[in-house]
């Protein structure tokens, strides 16, 4: 049963994505979870690259795909640079291979600066030492492509639960890292929203309103639909300093 571990260090300085924001993803590895997620991509209008060793894999792609394919591993750089990880909003690495993964999504990170980064670990123990070292595991349970896609795409893309009338949705929303350190009292207060829930090193939490934002935290609010765009902003970049 695969882990996954997530990065998300804005290297490059905050970048503002909202709902409606273009982005360039690229991919490694183009098995059944990365193909899924190049096609959910490009029907969302995003642009994608994958790489692969393997170029018949490609052909799970299908006919329709019209982004860009990159023979190779994502740990070479000039692979890398060609599939445009210069101007990337975000990386994957979805192969079968947990060694893979993880290196390429250090040169990712550390080379490029990309602050979005998804890898896949399939051995609960390596996901460990990882958390420990500081890169915390999001989820102990089966991803699937729709749930990679929820923390690539920009804050807010998905909703986790919406009511009946419409009105009011559950998200979970991108919160830079300005706001670690800061108490939930204060994410409410500037956002007016509230925050139910939390994910903390690969558990759920209720948090209090004095709970203060760690590194790593995926932060889940309960926001009036009329009020999306503002909380997306308000918390996607740094807190106002009053």
């Amino acid at each position: 049963m695969p882990q996954w571990t997530l990065w998300r260090r804005p290297a490059r300085g905050p970048t503002f994505l909202t709902r409606l924001s273009r982005v360039h993803i690229v991919i490694m590895g183009c098995g059944r979870v990365g193909s899924s997620l190049a096609r959910s991509l490009e029907k969302r209008d995003h642009t994608v690259s994958v790489i692969d060793i393997n170029v018949d894999a490609f052909r799970r792609l299908g006919p329709e795909f019209a982004g860009r394919t990159v023979k190779g591993v994502g740990f070479d750089r000039e692979v890398l640079i060609e599939a445009g990880i210069g101007t990337a909003d975000g990386f994957a690495a979805v192969s079968s291979g947990d060694n893979s993964n993880i290196l390429s999504a250090r040169v990712v990170r550390e080379t490029f600066g990309v602050g979005n980064v998804v890898a896949r670990i399939y051995d609960p123990g390596r996901a460990e030492v990882y958390e420990r070292l500081g890169i915390p595991t999001v989820a102990t349970v089966r991803w699937t492509a729709d749930q990679v896609l929820r923390r690539l795409l920009p804050a807010g893309s998905e909703p986790q639960w919406r009511d009946p009338s419409g009105s009011v949705r559950l998200m979970e929303v991108h919160v830079d890292r300005g706001w670690v350190g800061r108490s939930v009292e204060e994410m409410e207060d500037a956002t007016g929203a509230r925050i139910p829930f939390m994910f903390r090193l690969g558990s759920g939490m209720v948090p209090k309103r004095s709970s203060l934002f760690q590194d790593g935290d995926l932060v889940y609010a309960a926001v009036v639909d009329a009020k999306l765009a503002t909380v997306e902003g308000v918390l996607a970049a740094p807190p106002v300093h009053t």
